[in-house]
């Protein structure tokens, strides 16, 4: 049966490989990219598939209900992916409203209007909530996360993903919705805001500017390549069961200063510039409230029931990312400067 899938915050970062991958995969699925624009929703990450016939974009906010509804009903819409989130720590400290407002009363949105629009038949339909490894806590020096672990977030980003986490299980135990939930691991890769670390250092060794490493630099990280996650997305999305949970990481652990290390020296490289040169710029600072040590995923569950692992090694990942950010210095000057906030305008202010 052809699908009509919402696929919520698909200008963002994980969001936009996502879409590519099921609009390029998927000719005969109609791919619906829900997306409020906010400051890291950027339509310059899919300027490639823009134009294909089974994609389309609606400027639409989660907390908008009547518009959300509307959707659902112009497309009959079949099933729900749903990414669109307020996703860094450190703006959660300083407005935890904001992602109170976004992901957990955004995400109750979207479920009731899915069991709403569903009710008639909650077959051939799937609610697909992606989530954090972060809703665990932080971990000891041993031990891995597992789907079983209890939730002890300990950040307001994390307590709000939490919720939703908790939202989406009990509308599939109260009201038999169909879903699916993935928390995974830290992602990097292409199209990566340069808030988060790697596009973050990325840049500010193109600008000469301080690496900021927080603390001792020892806190410790599972990263997954960002194609690696959409393929696992479309794997669950497709051949997940009902009900359960599935943890998607890199088994790929790596303290924050030794990542910091590698990308100096990658950079380096790539720039031909001498060794040690970027490390010179690593400036230890203040460490920030609620710092969890650890995260590490155990991605066993998926590996065994659907066969997903990842692809590609962090040497080469990074590899790959670092070259794509220097093949895109106008997308990344584009998005440290604001600028690409006005391409939704050039490209939709006349439809």
């Amino acid at each position: 049966m052809s699908k009509r899938i919402i696929i919520t915050g698909g200008a963002g970062f994980i969001g936009s490989h996502v879409v590519r991958l099921f609009v390029n995969k998927y000719p005969d699925y109609t791919i619906i990219n829900l997306d409020a624009l906010t400051y890291a929703g950027n339509l310059e990450n899919l300027r490639d598939i823009e134009n294909k016939p089974n994609y389309r974009f609606a400027k639409v906010n989660i907390l908008d209900v009547k518009a959300v509804e509307d959707l659902f009903d112009q497309y009959q819409v079949t099933d729900v992916i749903h990414l669109a989130a307020e996703s860094h720590v450190d703006r959660s400290i300083v407005s935890p409203l904001d992602f109170v407002y976004t992901n957990v009363i955004g995400t109750v949105n979207l479920l009731n209007t899915a069991k709403q629009k569903w009710a008639a038949d909650l077959s051939n339909h799937r609610f697909y909530h992606v989530s954090t490894d972060e809703v665990y806590g932080s971990l000891g020096t041993e031990g891995l996360f597992t789907e079983e672990t209890a939730y002890d977030p300990r950040s307001p980003y994390s307590a709000s993903k939490a919720s939703s986490d908790h939202f989406v299980r009990a509308y599939h135990e109260t009201y038999h919705l169909p879903v699916v939930i993935t928390n995974c691991s830290n992602n990097y890769g292409p199209f990566h805001f340069p808030e988060k670390l790697i596009p973050l250092f990325i840049n500010n060794i193109l600008q000469g500017k301080p690496l900021p490493v927080y603390g001792d630099g020892l806190y410790t990280r599972d990263w997954l390549y960002v194609k690696d996650h959409a393929l696992a997305i479309d794997l669950v999305f497709h051949k997940g069961l009902n009900g359960e949970t599935y943890n998607i990481g890199g088994f790929n652990e790596w303290k924050n200063i030794d990542l910091v290390k590698l990308l100096c020296q990658q950079m380096d490289e790539k720039l031909g510039k001498p060794a040690g040169t970027s490390e010179q710029l690593i400036t230890y600072i203040k460490d920030r409230p609620g710092h969890d040590r650890r995260y590490a995923i155990d991605a066993t569950k998926i590996n065994r029931e659907l066969g997903w692992k990842p692809t590609v090694t962090f040497q080469e990942g990074l590899s790959e990312t670092i070259d794509w950010f220097l093949a895109n210095t106008e997308w990344l000057n584009n998005v440290t400067s604001g600028n690409y906030q006005h391409y939704y305008e050039s490209m939709y202010s006349n439809k």
